[in-house]
This record gives structure tokens, C-alpha cells and sequence, in this order.
């Protein structure tokens, strides 16, 4: 019978990935205070988000995580349509 620590294998991210999550995460928190403060422009918020994003799907694809990739794909799409929408209006 195997132990349960056999099964569990956890991601210890060293180098550039554990770099990339790290910068990641603080540029999605400082979109998110952008967000809530409504003296700053909206194109903050989403240029924070979509470079976020964009590096968090980095991430996943390093790691090899189709939650992760999957998700953040569809956010880069999504922010990049609402970007463009915002540019060209």
C-alpha cells in the first residue's frame, strides 16, 4: 500500500517561474486597486489585468496546468477585447 505522501507531489517553482508568479500576483492586486478607487482610469485596470493575466497564463503553461491555462487564456481574450473596445472608442 502506498503512503499518501507518495501521491503528493508539490510544485516547488524555482527561477524565473517563481519570479513571473510572484510579479504577477502583485500587478493583479494593483489592478484591483485601480478598480476600486474611481478617481483612476479605467484603461489602468485593464492594462494591469491583461499584463497580470498574461504572465499568471505564462505560469501555467510553464507549470503545465490546464486550470490555470485554460482560465487565464479566456481572461487575455476577454481584457483584450475590452482593451481594444476601450482604444478605439
Amino acid at each position: 500500500m502506498k503512503k499518501l505522501n507518495d501521491e503528493l507531489t508539490l510544485i516547488k517553482t524555482q527561477g524565473l517561474t517563481w519570479w513571473i508568479k510572484w510579479i504577477a500576483t502583485i500587478i493583479v492586486i494593483v489592478a484591483v486597486m485601480c478598480r476600486s478607487v474611481e478617481e483612476v482610469p479605467r484603461i489602468y485596470d485593464q492594462v494591469f489585468s491583461l499584463i497580470g493575466t498574461l504572465l499568471w497564463l505564462w505560469v501555467g503553461l510553464q507549470w503545465k496546468d490546464r486550470a490555470l491555462t485554460v482560465l487565464n487564456s479566456v481572461l487575455v481574450f476577454v481584457l483584450g477585447v475590452g482593451l481594444l473596445r476601450y482604444i478605439l472608442s
